[in-house]
């Protein structure tokens, strides 16, 4: 999303609240505040995802499938935090119009 967001604003693609969707500078914002602190989070659940899963590597598949589970949940909600974070930001460098305070 940092540098290969949707060129269009669009309903379909991309990081689409009311916010972000305003004008492409606002759009372009999003994009980028998104998508530096996904990678942020992307790289740290990864590092723990596997941590969490190496005391678990001889066990049985139920186990297993128990403790990925728990792992993707955990990993949905964390990626809905940025939203709040991005939609803060937006609040505080863009006006209620879009443009830039």
């Amino acid at each position: 999303m940092t540098k290969h967001h949707p060129k269009e604003i669009n309903s379909l693609l991309g990081y689409r609240t009311a916010r972000s969707m305003q004008n492409m500078d606002t759009w372009k914002f999003a994009h980028s505040y998104c998508g530096r602190i996904w990678w942020k989070i992307g790289l740290t659940t990864l590092i723990i995802t596997i941590l969490s899963h190496l005391p678990f590597y001889n066990s049985n598949e139920n186990i297993i499938g128990v403790v990925s589970l728990v792992a993707v949940m955990i990993q949905l909600i964390i990626l809905f935090i940025p939203i709040f974070i991005t939609e803060n930001a937006l609040k505080k460098t863009f006006n209620e119009d879009g443009t830039r305070r």
